[in-house]
């Protein structure tokens, strides 16, 4: 179990520390909004109506012992920059931050900011990506290039040997088949795949994308 902390709880910073309290990680959600602290402070561990913007009070609230820090502060960038300063100072290695803007962003990036997440490009992509590939009903970015990818096998793939839809990219790693409740990791070339199947697999793009074509068309 680790410690978080989020700065911002408007809607995105709410549902990324109530995401982290349900994988069991104590999390200090701040913001200077009272409405907004007290609607969420009895699913946080700690939740605090305060001015993130001052140091001395990010200090005495020991921000400084957590594992990384999340800074969501929606419209206000000149908060959202003074914020960063000061965990920096406070020594804080790991802090992900909300941009606002590109202007934001660049100076994000001059402060050695460790992840910059842009809420509304973030969730276009995902349905971008959910449009074009509809077999993938969950996919995870490592980095720019590099994807663990959850398939839901269809129709057109029942029948199919397993060996014979991935040597359509042998490259792709197999990390998970699953039939109903039964889950195996080691798996059996020669297994006859059934619709419903799901596979969790790991690789680069392009072969990932050489792959999805024939869990579309096989």
């Amino acid at each position: 179990m680790a410690q978080f902390a989020v700065i911002g709880l408007g809607s995105f910073g709410a549902t990324v520390a109530t995401e982290l309290v349900g994988l069991k990680h104590d999390v200090i959600g701040i913001d200077s909004n009272k409405k907004f602290v007290e609607s969420i402070s009895d699913q946080l561990t700690h939740a605090v109506i305060a001015d993130a913007t001052d140091e001395h009070v990010l200090s005495e609230l020991n921000i400084q012992k957590c594992e990384a820090v999340v800074v969501a502060i929606g419209e206000d960038i000149e908060a959202s920059i003074l914020c960063v300063l000061h965990l920096k100072n406070l020594g804080i290695d790991k802090i992900w931050v909300k941009a606002k803007s590109k202007a934001h962003h660049m100076i994000l990036t001059h402060l050695g900011v460790n992840k910059i997440i842009h809420p509304e490009e973030d969730m276009g992509v995902r349905i971008a990506q959910s449009l074009s590939y509809p077999m993938v009903s969950r996919y995870m970015a490592l980095d720019d290039n590099h994807f663990i990818v959850k398939v839901e096998l269809k129709e057109a793939q029942q029948g199919l040997r397993f060996n014979q839809l991935m040597e359509h990219a042998p490259e792709v790693k197999t990390l998970m088949h699953k039939r109903g409740k039964e889950v195996v990791f080691s798996i059996d070339p020669n297994m006859i795949l059934q619709k419903g199947d799901i596979l969790v697999i790991e690789g680069l793009l392009e072969p990932l994308r050489r792959l999805s074509k024939h869990f579309k068309t096989v």
